[in-house]
């Protein structure tokens, strides 16, 4: 699974001209499953979304986590993650999950977040979706995975 996770001051998506989630101070987490993903891997990054520590303590040290803060986070699917561009101009999705297997993959990763105590809002699986925020810091991580380290 790959997420782009970005620390906002607030963040909201809408579909058809409606809010249709939201959140304030946290995180936005646009996620995106991979072919043969797991659950288990849904609930590892669930995990380690909510573990990383990425918000500032009084000393303007970013050591504090979303579980920490009591931060929402608003979670929507965005399978262009998997975008592969290593050649020509059009990128291939061909690494992206199957709908209805991302759909499954991306709704335990949603359960596995809100399970840890989160309030988590969503967007709209499979819509067109505009997605507004305000980036705090700004700060962006990647996570991805594919990418942790065994052991």
């Amino acid at each position: 699974m790959r997420a782009l996770i970005q620390r906002v001051a607030e963040a909201s998506v809408t579909v058809d001209g409606s809010i249709v989630g939201r959140c304030g101070p946290g995180l936005l987490v646009l996620v995106c499953a991979m072919d043969g993903d797991t659950e288990a891997e849904a609930d590892n990054l669930a995990g380690r979304v909510a573990r990383l520590r990425i918000f500032r303590e009084d000393d303007g040290r970013m050591n504090r986590s979303l579980l920490d803060t009591g931060g929402g986070a608003l979670v929507v699917s965005q399978f262009t993650l998997a975008a592969d561009t290593r050649t020509g101009n059009r990128p291939g999705f061909s690494s992206a999950a199957a709908p209805d297997q991302g759909r499954r993959i991306y709704e335990r990763f949603v359960s596995a977040l809100a399970g840890r105590g989160i309030a988590v809002e969503t967007g709209i699986f499979g819509a067109e979706m505009q997605v507004r925020l305000v980036n705090d810091g700004p700060v962006t991580i990647w996570l991805d995975t594919a990418d942790r380290v065994k052991g």
